[in-house]
């Protein structure tokens, strides 16, 4: 379908405004929303964060391909309700205590949504007992936590002790990122799952989410 095909190639571009009139079109012709968000928006994504990965594009385009794709789900969103589609599982994110960086974990974010993943947002700064309390309260699979500075790389440890100790302990799965953070770190402190980059973060994020 054409319109679905706009909407992918839009999105690509940044072209927020052309994404919500295509979406509005794609809706006022009856197309399911499910089909929209899948082979349109989700579909310009994939794109974008393969060629993220292929260093293709850079991440001021992410960001503006993300932003043009939260502008056509926040039109979506209320059709998708209505349609009982199911968003593919939780993840909690965050900046861990006493780190202030928040652009990777910006860009993970938008990558994660752009798998159909419902990602909730704690910001930065975040201590140990937030990241318990928000995968508790929104039945997470993932707590994703970022690190910029060798300083703080250490809560990362405190999370997965935490969680460990905790009643999440076989039900949700932790990631962790960050310039400084390693595949020996990660087996170090017991974490289930690091990534070199934003988009291999949302490829695992779903394979977890749906495994």
């Amino acid at each position: 379908m054409s319109v679905l095909n706009d909407i992918s190639s839009w999105l690509q571009q940044g072209r927020a405004p052309k994404v919500k009139a295509c979406v509005q079109q794609a809706l006022d012709e009856g197309i399911p929303a499910s089909d929209i968000l899948e082979q349109g928006l989700l579909d310009g994504m994939n794109v974008i964060g393969q060629k993220f990965k292929n260093n293709e594009v850079f991440v001021p385009e992410v960001l503006i391909a993300a932003r043009a794709m939260t502008k056509g789900i926040e039109l979506l969103r209320p059709h998708l309700v209505a349609d009982g589609v199911e968003e593919k599982g939780t993840v909690v994110i965050g900046t861990v205590k006493g780190d202030l960086h928040d652009i990777g974990k910006n860009l993970v974010r938008m990558m994660m949504e752009g798998k159909g993943l419902k990602v909730i947002d704690l910001g930065v700064d975040v201590p140990v007992e937030k990241f318990m309390e928000a995968a508790r309260e929104n039945d997470a699979k993932i707590i994703a936590c970022s690190a910029l500075l060798t300083t703080t790389m250490g809560e990362m440890r405190d999370i997965v002790e935490a969680v460990q100790a905790s009643e999440l302990k076989d039900n949700v799965k932790i990631m962790i990122g960050g310039a400084p953070i390693t595949q020996a770190f990660c087996d170090q402190i017991g974490a289930d799952r690091y990534t070199p980059d934003a988009a291999t973060a949302a490829d695992v994020a779903l394979e977890i989410c749906t495994a």
